[in-house]
């Protein structure tokens, strides 16, 4: 089963999102990049990790190089 991409920004709209798909059985869960990778893609990041469990794989989807380029 492939992850399941998560889009809301705030760390809390993120938790409750995975709460429910965790519920409905899902753990594998990508969340998209709203800061480069910065301290709030790590806030939602531990929003997820924490509403997932221990048994589920919660992680970043990762940067186009445009995008790296766009922000530096």
């Amino acid at each position: 089963m492939s992850p399941v991409r998560v889009t809301a920004r705030r760390p809390a709209e993120v938790a409750r999102e995975v709460e429910r798909l965790a519920s409905a059985g899902r753990r594998a869960f990508v969340l998209k990049r709203v800061d480069h990778g910065g301290m709030l893609d790590m806030e939602r990041l531990g929003a997820a990790r924490y509403a997932a469990g221990h048994h589920s794989d919660v992680g970043l989807e990762e940067e186009t190089p445009t995008a790296v380029a766009a922000a530096r």
